[in-house]
């Protein structure tokens, strides 16, 4: 193992120990395609599953994966052709069995750090589905929970600014401003400290993912 690897299995272990006592089961995944491998294990056959606007999720190809699968409900908002279906896919995510996302930032400690901008994921993440996956890189990881702020803040934020072509002042010089801005993405901030009836999943992964 290279000194890369040796320092993400520990550092994944000592976050799934954390997790685990803050009630969510946590798995380490080395690679990209073994964490398609265990989202895909995780969701049992004839489940409804549904995403919010993760790019770690497209980026890993998980939604054309379980489509594939031809064994589940999958509710796709990214094939919705009017307002109306993809508002529609938003409220049927609360019924979903099963709802991926990804996070912003996560602390050492467990605490997983979420911004967003119609509230949708959030909402999902905090109360709905039966069961909320989320699949972070390690590249995610924060030292504490301010730490895992700024990220979700100065990293997170002004990248999915610049990939929505939002008019913010981050978008502009690329640094968080704390705006008010009309079309900030900043508009809801959610931590996850602790998972009632245990209904959260992490899947870390020991490579680059997302913002």
């Amino acid at each position: 193992m290279t000194p890369q690897e040796i320092r993400n299995e520990r550092l994944a272990k000592t976050l799934i120990h954390n997790l685990n006592r803050r009630h969510i089961e946590g798995f380490y995944c080395p690679t990209a395609a073994e964490a398609v491998q265990k989202v895909s294990q995780l969701i049992d056959d004839g489940s409804s599953v549904t995403w919010g606007g993760t790019m770690t999720i497209r980026d890993l190809g998980i939604p054309g994966y379980l489509r594939n699968r031809g064994t589940l409900d999958v509710l796709d908002r990214d094939l919705a052709t009017t307002p109306e279906q993809k508002q529609d896919v938003y409220l049927k995510a609360f019924t979903a069995d099963v709802y991926l996302t990804s996070a912003n930032a996560i602390s050492e400690d467990g605490v997983i750090v979420n911004i967003d901008g119609n509230g949708n994921r959030v909402a999902a993440i905090t109360w709905g589905p039966k069961k909320v996956i989320f699949v972070i890189g390690l590249n995610k990881v924060a030292q504490n929970v301010e730490a895992a702020l700024a990220r979700a803040r100065s990293t997170a934020a002004p990248t999915n600014a610049a990939r929505f072509d939002v008019q913010t002042p981050c978008h502009v010089d690329g640094t968080c401003h704390n705006c008010n801005s009309p079309q900030t993405i900043c508009n809801y901030v959610h931590f996850l400290r602790n998972s009632p009836n245990g209904r959260h999943v992490v899947v870390l992964v020991g490579e680059s993912l997302g913002y």
